[in-house]
Parts: structure tokens; C-alpha cells; sequence
């Protein structure tokens, strides 16, 4: 298609859809003063808060996007997802570590802007450095399950 055959169709689209397209780009806006943070999981260790942004991350099939805001310090002992875990780093630093058993001097950092996708059923674990915002987005359902079940802060 040649550009400007390319630009005709975005001026046709924008002429008769325009205001379908300035509504549909305000849907899911949340500023940073509008997060409401919530009680995380019982699955996660204390101290965790949770910002559900778009969608249930408990629903198959549905896309969600939620924040996690963790504490100086706060780990997480090595698990797995049944899905794929897209991660961005929003906020302080996460340092990650990949294993069935926690192993600090092979554990990377990831300062705020960092990116990482962690594969379904792929053993990791992590810490954070300063209070630390992650935002989760991924395709439901989302869950965390220890790889020791003794891990698991829902069992205790």
C-alpha cells in the first residue's frame, strides 16, 4: 500500500469515526493520584498492596493490567505462573532471580523502566530495593503457585 493511499485510509477513518476513536482513547485512564490500592492476595506475603487498573485477573481469558507496591525489602520465594508474567518496573528496583531454590549472587537487577516477560511455569523469585511499584498486564487468569507449598503465605 503506498503512503499515500495509507494516509487516504486514516483520514477516512478519523472523518467518519473521530469521535468513536476520542471516546475509546479515554477508556482505562487512571492517573498516578487516582491508583486506589487495595489488600494483595492472601497467596503473597505480607505487606504487599494491590491497584487492579483494567480488567479481573481472576477471569480466563481476560486482559488485566494491576500494580503491586512492595516494600523495602519485600521477597517473594521462588514460584511459578500458569501463564506468562509481564512485568514492568514503575518504581524503585526489583531484583529477580530464576531457580527453584532463592541463589542471591546469580539475582539481576531491575531498575525503574525495566521490562521483563517471565514464561509460564518457569521457577523464579525476587526482592525489591526501596519501596518498588510493579505493573502486571497479562491475559487471565493470573496466579502464583510456590514451588516449596510450604512458601505459601495462603496455607499458614
Amino acid at each position: 500500500m503506498s503512503r499515500v493511499t495509507w494516509c487516504a485510509w486514516w483520514m477516512v477513518l478519523l472523518a467518519l469515526g473521530g469521535g468513536a476513536l476520542a471516546e475509546e482513547s479515554t477508556r482505562g485512564l487512571v492517573l498516578p493520584d487516582e491508583v486506589v490500592w487495595g489488600p494483595a492476595s492472601p497467596k503473597l506475603p505480607a505487606g504487599a498492596r494491590i491497584a487492579v487498573l483494567v480488567g479481573d485477573p481472576s477471569v480466563p481469558g481476560e486482559l488485566y493490567v494491576f500494580r503491586a507496591k512492595l516494600p523495602d525489602g519485600y521477597r517473594v520465594a521462588p514460584h511459578t505462573h500458569p501463564m506468562d508474567e509481564h512485568v514492568t518496573v514503575i518504581r524503585g528496583t526489583m531484583v529477580l532471580g530464576f531457580g527453584e531454590e532463592r541463589d542471591e549472587e546469580e539475582m539481576r537487577e531491575l531498575p525503574t523502566g525495566s521490562y521483563v516477560t517471565l514464561p509460564a511455569a518457569v521457577p523464579h523469585y525476587n526482592r525489591m530495593r526501596g519501596e518498588t511499584i510493579l505493573q502486571f498486564h497479562g491475559i487471565g487468569p493470573y496466579d502464583i503457585v510456590y514451588v516449596n507449598p510450604e512458601d505459601d503465605p495462603s496455607r499458614q
